[in-house]
């Protein structure tokens, strides 16, 4: 029960650092890009656009549940993909010149070959942001955290009627995540090469009122959609954009609202009616949300203001305790709930003291003492491997110096204790359409690694 209440209570910190300030912090982009002198001033746009995308979601989640997120989620991730690939078609036809897309494509790569540095999918181990050694290391890290443990995404596979549709479910979140890269990255691309000839003119990075970089990252997408794309098509994108965010801000409401009065609240304060614990919730998942967008103005100071790398920078310290006591608990019987909870606490501790060094130490901060500068500083993908393997370490020694738990209380929760009822029912859920998923999962995931490998050569 206390790992549980423990790793709670990270998730709600994870939410408030990571999936409520960068979820409403791009719903203000979408209002600032496109809005930018509606309300006065680029900035009263961003807040009126962070405001309006909090209010609108909470309004349909708190009277539709979790069933109104699930029913709109699909068809927001049609419209999505649609109009996604819209702007990348329109984009690729601007940058040809009007000569087609393959025209388009074969200017991009011209010109993104001759900023190959900028552009390569594996960077040298000298790169100060994204090394290929580090993108190894943190990566399964961070995916094993996010796809099988966090409550924003288990509660969908949970709300399937059998094993089997929840992996279909599954399956289908990993082949519509294959194109991300076609239809966000590579816009993001288009509009650097447009912006390198003169086609459209990209905003710079300000950071208090100076210039820091020529192109701001965050502005590029919706840039793109107001300067590229006739009134029609650009409403619908901005649909896109929007449903895309309450889609992924409500589920967030009603993870938020699960998990503090399920595992928190209700340990605290047993016995409580619906209605009472219904009331918590929403106060829960308010306060969260506030939590989110007062962290808003700090994000700039941990990244450098870029919002993908904010992102991963973050989920980066959050993850390597929960994958350690994820991993470890599958594959390992002599894990115990000791273990567990001193990994848990353990390494939440050491990540924030990695995210807190890092918003106020480092160059162009605060850089002395140069001990502390030095680690916010530090790579956060190899930060993300230490803090792993520091988590597992806790774990192992915690759990080796106190008795070993129970045998019938670990059945069926290891891969070496499934009893054969559940491995029966695992073979059956493996049904040719789940596998014919896989096959295309991996077919598109190692073509586009091959691919871009390669592409610049």
């Amino acid at each position: 029960a206390r790992t549980r209440w423990i790793l709670s209570c990270v998730s709600l910190v994870a939410y408030v650092f990571t999936k409520v300030s960068v979820t409403v912090y791009a719903g203000a982009i979408v209002f600032q890009a496109l809005l930018p002198d509606t309300f006065g001033s680029p900035q009263n746009a961003f807040w009126i656009g962070a405001f309006s995308t909090v209010i609108i979601t909470g309004v349909y989640t708190v009277f539709g549940g979790m069933r109104a997120i699930m029913s709109t989620a699909t068809p927001q991730a049609i419209i999505i993909l649609l109009g996604s690939f819209i702007i990348t078609g329109i984009g690729l036809s601007k940058l040809g010149g009007g000569a087609g897309i393959g025209a388009g494509w074969g200017e991009l790569v011209s010109q993104c070959k001759a900023n190959s540095s900028n552009f390569a999918l594996w960077r040298p181990l000298s790169d100060p942001g994204f090394p290929w050694l580090g993108i190894l290391i943190a990566s399964p890290i961070v995916g094993l955290w996010y796809w099988c443990t966090d409550q924003y995404i288990v509660q969908r596979a949970l709300s399937a009627k059998d094993l089997a549709t929840a992996r279909r479910g599954s399956l289908f979140g990993g082949l519509l995540k294959v194109w991300p890269v076609l239809i966000f990255l590579i816009p993001g691309m288009i509009g650097w090469a447009l912006h390198q000839k003169g086609i459209l003119q990209l905003p710079p990075k300000l950071m208090g009122g100076q210039v820091v970089a020529p192109i701001d990252g965050d502005q590029v997408f919706p840039t793109l959609v107001k300067l590229l794309l006739p009134a029609g098509i650009r409403g619908l994108i901005v649909a896109c954009l929007l449903a895309a965010l309450m889609s992924s801000l409500a589920s967030l409401f009603n993870s938020s609202a699960s998990l503090f009065t399920v595992d928190i609240y209700e340990k605290i304060r047993p016995g409580q009616s619906e209605k009472h614990l219904l009331t918590v919730g929403r106060i829960a998942t308010a306060t969260v949300v506030i939590l989110g967008m007062v962290w808003i103005p700090v994000m700039a100071k941990v990244s450098g203001g870029g919002l993908y790398q904010y992102l991963q920078s973050v989920q980066g310290y959050l993850a390597p305790p929960i994958t350690a006591v994820f991993f470890l608990g599958l594959f390992w019987k002599r894990i115990n709930s000791v273990g567990a909870t001193w990994g848990l606490a353990g390494g939440f501790v050491l990540g924030m003291i990695k995210l807190t060094i890092q918003a106020f130490f480092g160059k162009g901060k605060i850089e002395n003492p140069a001990l502390l500068a030095a680690i916010g500083d530090f790579n956060f993908l190899y930060a993300t491997g230490i803090l792993f393997a520091a988590s597992a370490v806790i774990i192992v020694l915690a759990s080796l110096l106190t008795p070993p738990p129970p045998e019938e209380k670990i059945k069926g929760l290891t891969y070496g204790s499934i009893h054969q009822e559940a491995a029966e029912e695992i073979r059956k859920s493996w049904d040719l359409g789940n596998k014919v998923m896989v096959g295309l999962i991996l077919v598109a995931v190692l073509g586009m690694y091959l691919y871009f490998s390669f592409w610049l050569r």
